[in-house]
């Protein structure tokens, strides 16, 4: 159950699969415009092309934020890799962004060596 061939060939699930974002807007206030901008950027300069970006106005179809239980907007749903993500915000915070999409931890994981340290002492307090 780990990792099943798609028709293409590639992984359903790995870290080099594409990402499923949905941001959830509410017509054009500042906001929306403003997570729609630092969502772009932050793919061009993190993501690099492996995204598919679903931008839902939700003053046009409102019916649309029951199925990812939108409460507030501006919102960012990364739907695949599984688990759901969720951000709410307008994106601003690079660092928290990445943290959020589960992209930050990928590039500590080859360079920091505490994780490790941290897990060993969590074990000892068990």
């Amino acid at each position: 159950m780990k990792k099943k061939p798609k028709a293409n060939g590639k992984s359903a699930v790995n870290h080099e699969s594409t990402l499923k974002l949905r941001l959830y807007v509410a017509g054009q206030t500042p906001k929306s415009l403003a997570a729609l901008s630092n969502l772009k950027r932050i793919c061009s300069e993190h993501i690099d092309g492996k995204y598919e970006l679903e931008v839902i106005d939700l003053i046009r179809n409102p019916q649309l934020a029951q199925g990812d239980q939108i409460l507030a907007i501006p919102t960012l749903v990364r739907n695949l890799p599984v688990p759901i993500r969720k951000i709410i915000g307008d994106l601003s915070n690079v660092d928290r962004v990445l943290v959020g999409l589960d992209l930050r931890g990928q590039e500590n994981q080859v360079t920091d060596k505490s994780p490790p340290q941290r897990s060993r002492a969590m074990g000892a307090k068990l």
